[in-house]
């Protein structure tokens, strides 16, 4: 029986069997669970024997503690892994059914918000392909982040319903299962600390499979699903109390119902420590209980356990797993303090202050007093090691979760050769100064089987019939594609791919009441709303831009569509008004019969990964444009390069290496390095110094205050006008600049076609392949147990 026939077989007695259809009563939906059930099955006996090769061989396991984990669609991924596409794609052509309409059915599951979450995915299916043992732990959300909308340009937040369909890909595990405890009281007894919480929740685990490239080995992700002890009640409900006997239930799934809670007030900050702590003691409990059925030593767990902290949000871990190895298991606190740093490593993601978290103090010592006490005691043994130190784990009345993750991390690694320095410079400069051995750089990558091979098929064609297929888990091989730059032929099929995915994602926009021209320059700006990340610099260049068509509109312009995607989190007001700011810019722009054949702006809402997979291979200009030292690398940049769009951006995270690497003449860049920016802000009045000086900038300021956009946004030209903390006024006169010499180059087809064969033959280097390699090398001290 060959491949496909099996795969038939196995979809339709999955179809029959697992879902009780037939053929002629089944729904998209029903055919999408009924491949998914028949994929997942030949994962299922690859996933096993991984995990049966990893004890047998007593690999060291790579655990990896992250909030957010954006997986996105998992059944295309997997198709595409298995090496399945063609026969699966065969099949359902055989049975009246297009495979994109099955893919597409597909929920994104909604587990992340942005690049940190991506980067997690990424990881994992990186982990897989190399085929080192990894678990990935973060929280099974049941609604995630929040579906987005907008209401007269302003963002809407609803819940995303990703769970209420069917999640095939999960197995549920209710023997690994634990109880986490939070606030009650600590006590000695008889010289041993016993905290006993006045209140608990159950953590349990729900495991998806994640299949590397080749089918050859695959790791878990393990999420975390909150569940009361006592489910219900009856007592209270016989009573008549019919909400108070559910109360439990609803406790406990708040703890796990939403990603990044507002916390603006009091009861969010609980709720988001309450969140953090859970998934971060449930995942250190498993992975000790793992340990404890091979090994009977715990001076072994830094030989066969490594913990990466993706940011600060899993850094409760360093006390946790010293109250669990002194508490628990009744090792000395020195001991269990020198094992916890031998496997916990520590991933920084911001130079922002504000972003490095801290908890008070009282709602610490409320919420988690035991940990209170140990964070005391490791600020304490780390001051009695290093006398001389500045730093110091607690100020102010907070919990400085930054420097508690540095302390108790025997690696801190920054995601761009630009950031680590920066880190060193800055937000860690005392601790560097302490540990001058402890802080490396792993630049970030992304997965080439997601963001080039499934996202954009057209290009990868191109790039198998040029090189072979071998650029899919050896990326670097794309240099090969170099000469090809000068082949008049492999040119124009490179830009008949671009051609053809622009025209995709112009019927998608079109169908969402944003006609576009296809043959207009795709600019896209997509990642979640910030100040730093400047997407209100992009909108006033616009402006600016819009009216200097307004004031010649029978001059040679080059058509432009102006692209953003990215939601703005529930309780930061500014980042929401600069989404309400762009809205309403497209609303005049699109409108404008002067100027819409040259100008508009297109925003469609609820960015997600799924929206991404259509923008990137449509992309043709990369809007890369964060305030010089405040971007810690960025992944879409990788992303867009990758795909042939070209960049135009600061000197900021991964940009530093993407312009090394592509060459400067393809990459247009603009504003103050990071050093310029620290001596800029010391510049009074620089922001009107600025706007006094480039009247373009001043007149666009102008039309907003005067009320062109509907709204005057006060905030935001208040803002530019006034404090400006992130440059934007500084920099606008040089972004403007470099946005004509964008149009210069674009007027030139062929060129710009030379310049994005370029992009994507030298940025092979981005793969998460090469940064996982880096991760095992440098940090982990793990190795791959499969062969390649």
């Amino acid at each position: 029986m060959t491949t496909k026939t099996k795969l038939r077989d196995d979809i339709l007695r999955h179809l029959k069997y697992s879902l009780g259809k037939d053929e002629s009563h089944a729904q998209i939906t029903d055919w999408r669970l009924a491949l998914s059930y028949a994929i997942r099955d030949r994962i299922v006996d690859p996933w096993f024997a991984s995990t049966r090769a990893t004890y047998a061989q007593q690999g060291k396991r790579v655990y990896y503690l992250s909030m957010e984990f954006l997986i996105g669609r998992l059944l295309e991924d997997a198709v595409v892994n298995l090496r399945l596409l063609d026969e699966t794609s065969e099949i359902f052509d055989g049975l009246g059914l297009s495979l994109d309409d099955v893919l597409g059915d597909e929920p994104d599951a909604a587990l992340g918000n942005g690049g940190l979450g991506r980067l997690a995915a990424c990881f994992l299916e990186s982990l897989s392909t190399i085929g080192c043992p990894a678990y990935g732990y973060g929280i099974r959300y049941e609604h995630g982040l929040f579906k987005q909308s907008f209401e007269d340009g302003r963002q809407i937040e609803a819940p995303e319903d990703w769970l209420t369909q069917t999640h095939a890909w999960e197995f549920e595990r209710p023997e690994a299962s634990f109880s986490i405890g939070f606030g009650g009281t600590v006590t000695d007894l008889g010289g041993k600390t016993v905290w006993t919480p006045d209140e608990a929740v159950v953590a349990e685990a729900f495991d998806t499979p994640i299949i590397g490239w080749d089918g050859n080995w695959a790791n878990t992700l393990r999420l975390w699903a909150a569940v009361p002890e006592q489910v219900f009640d009856l007592d209270r409900f016989n009573a008549g109390d019919y909400y108070g006997a559910a109360q439990p239930e609803n406790t406990a799934r708040t703890i796990s119902r939403v990603l990044y809670p507002d916390d603006t007030t009091e009861e969010g900050k609980r709720l988001r420590l309450k969140q953090e702590f859970f998934f971060t003691a449930a995942s250190l409990r498993d992975i000790l209980r793992r340990f404890d059925s091979e090994y009977d030593d715990l001076t072994l767990l830094p030989q066969k356990v490594a913990i990466q902290l993706n940011d600060t949000h899993p850094a409760i871990a360093g006390p946790e797993l010293v109250r669990l190895l002194v508490d628990e298991r009744g090792l000395a606190l020195e001991q269990a303090i020198e094992i916890a740093r031998g496997c916990l490593s520590y991933t920084n993601h911001t130079l922002l202050p504000e972003a490095l978290e801290r908890w008070g103090i009282e709602l610490m010592s409320d919420l988690l007093p035991r940990h209170m006490q140990l964070i005391e005691a490791i600020d304490k043994a780390h001051a009695a090691e290093h006398p001389d130190r500045q730093v110091t784990m607690t100020d102010e009345g907070d919990v400085l979760m930054g420097p508690l993750a540095f302390a108790m991390a025997h690696k801190v690694n920054g995601v761009s050769a630009l950031h680590t320095e920066l880190m060193k410079e800055t937000v860690f400069a005392e601790l560097h100064r302490l540990h001058p051995d402890r802080i490396v750089n792993e630049t970030n990558g992304v997965t080439p089987r997601r963001w080039v091979l499934s996202a954009n098929p057209r290009l990868s064609q191109l790039i198998t019939q040029a090189i072979g297929k071998g650029w899919v888990d050896d990326l670097e091989r794309l240099k090969k594609l170099e000469p090809m730059a000068d082949d008049r032929t492999f040119r124009d099929a490179y830009a008949a791919a671009k051609r053809a995915n622009k025209a995709d994602l112009s019927n998608y926009l079109g169908e969402r009441g944003t006609d576009v021209d296809p043959d207009a320059m795709f600019d896209v700006q997509i990642k979640r709303i910030h100040e730093y990340k400047r997407q209100h610099l992009n909108i006033l260049e616009t402006i600016a831009h819009w009216l200097e068509i307004k004031d010649n509109p029978n001059a040679d312009w080059v058509p432009r569509v102006k692209i953003f995607g990215g939601k703005a989190a529930p309780g930061y007001v500014f980042a929401k008004e600069i989404i309400h700011l762009i809205n309403a810019v497209a609303d005049v722009l699109n409108r404008d019969p002067q100027t819409s054949q040259y100008l508009k702006v297109a925003y469609p809402a609820n960015y997600n990964v799924t929206l991404a997979e259509r923008l990137i291979p449509a992309a043709e200009l990369s809007e890369q444009i964060s305030t010089a030292g405040k971007e810690a690398s960025g992944t879409g940049n990788m992303k867009f390069a990758l795909n042939g769009a070209l960049t135009i951006g600061t000197l900021d995270g991964a940009n530093v290496e993407i312009r090394d690497l592509v060459g400067a003449d393809n990459f247009f860049l603009f504003g103050m390095t990071a050093q310029e920016v620290v001596e800029r802000r010391e510049v009074a009045n620089h922001a009107q110094k600025a706007i006094e000086a480039d009247p373009r900038l001043k007149r666009a300021l102008d039309e907003i205050r005067k009320g062109t956009f509907g709204d005057s946004f006060d905030g935001i030209v208040g803002n530019i006008s006034g404090p400006d903390y992130f440059l934007v006024a500084s920099d606008f006169t040089d972004f403007y600049r470099a946005q004509r010499d964008v149009e210069k180059a674009y007027a030139d087809q062929d060129d710009w076609t030379r310049m994005a064969v370029l992009n994507t033959a030298r940025s092979g280097w981005f793969s998460s392949d090469r940064t996982i390699r880096g991760y095992m090398r440098d940090i982990w001290d793990a190795q791959a147990l499969v062969a390649g």
